[in-house]
């Protein structure tokens, strides 16, 4: 799963809601136990909120993402602080194909629909990955 980001350190994800950037801040700070802040401040954390359409509205990127925290442990962490879901990027090439951090804590694979505008990816039309058809497997617990 998205856990080994080569980038290192920039997560890009999408909430299931329309989320202020303070709540997001927040929701990030509690579960990295780390400052986060807007972009250009000082915080050990930066992250830009911004909002596009689709099922999954709000896009927070992370930056300075601590590289010791995998990726979908962190997202499922915050999307309980949120109570809302959040989808990101899976490891694999196939573009329709992400991890969804439920707001109970769960992980899932997942495929969606995503339609690149002026604002950033919409997504939309998630749905549970299944059988080998796919290649999905379930993410381990």
């Amino acid at each position: 799963m998205a856990d080994m980001d080569p980038t290192g350190g920039l997560w890009n994800w999408a909430a299931a809601s329309s989320l202020t950037a303070e709540w997001v801040h927040g929701a990030i700070a509690g579960a990295l136990e780390r400052s986060v802040g807007q972009l250009g401040s000082e915080a050990a954390v930066l992250c830009d909120v911004h909002h596009v359409g689709g099922d999954f509205p709000t896009l927070i990127d992370v930056y300075l993402a601590p590289e010791t925290i995998a990726e979908s442990t962190a997202a499922s962490a915050v999307a309980v602080r949120l109570g809302v879901a959040i989808l990101l990027p899976d490891d694999t090439l196939d573009p329709t194909r992400f991890v969804l951090a439920g707001p109970d804590g769960g992980l899932e694979l997942v495929h969606a629909d995503e339609t690149e505008t002026d604002d950033g990816p919409e997504r939309r039309h998630v749905r549970p990955c299944t059988g080998p058809v796919t290649g999905c497997e379930r993410p381990a617990a």
